[in-house]
């Protein structure tokens, strides 16, 4: 999209609207608004017993926009079939060096075991994508990115498309118009990531 920059980026998720490309190498990308959403219900979300002690008893550690590039390329390169080209990747940086785009990294040493990233607007974080290549790195990620929107206020967390995958992490399916009302009202909101 030639001349599609990080404010209309930043625009199309306050409408609800999040891009995809067809593959890494991509020339363009296409806006999504999914009849359904998913989210993660940010003040009832409740990790399973079993991650629960895997994140108190783990020798890994959390950080949070420690490693914006390398998760986001992870995200990509890890996947066969990723919607992140190169161009969105582009994008999503400019967001990150302008703090309206966030990473969570999770860490074994020195070494990037799992992380997510996504955009932040007002009480709204718009999760993109997880990796993971440790047993329940993202899972850590997420618990850690749903602890810090709860203590900052944010009250949406939308996770796109319902997989059997979000499902058991704990993410419900809304409707596009519950969705919309539930952005309005996180849009309204005087809270922020950092």
């Amino acid at each position: 999209m030639s001349g599609f920059g990080p404010n209309d980026l930043i625009e199309c998720y306050r409408r609800g609207i999040f891009p995809m490309a067809d593959s890494r190498d991509a020339a363009s990308f296409y806006l999504m608004e999914p009849e359904n959403r998913a989210v993660f219900p940010i003040e009832t979300f409740q990790p399973s017993r079993s991650m629960l002690k895997f994140a108190r008893t783990t020798n890994l550690t959390v950080t949070i926009n420690q490693a914006f590039r390398q998760v986001i390329k992870a995200c990509a390169d890890l996947r066969e079939d990723t919607w992140i080209s190169y161009g969105i990747e582009w994008l999503y940086t400019l967001l990150h060096e302008r703090s309206d785009a966030h990473s969570v990294e999770v860490w074994d040493g020195e070494t990037l075991v799992g992380g997510l990233y996504g955009v932040s607007q007002n009480g709204a974080f718009f999760g993109e994508s997880m990796f993971s290549t440790r047993t329940n790195a993202s899972k850590l990620a997420l618990i850690h990115l749903i602890d810090r929107l709860r203590t900052r206020g944010f009250t949406v967390l939308d996770a796109q498309f319902m997989t059997d995958h979000l499902a058991s992490l704990g993410a419900v399916e809304i409707t596009r118009a519950q969705y919309r009302e539930r952005l309005t009202a996180a849009l309204s909101l005087n809270v922020a990531f950092d």
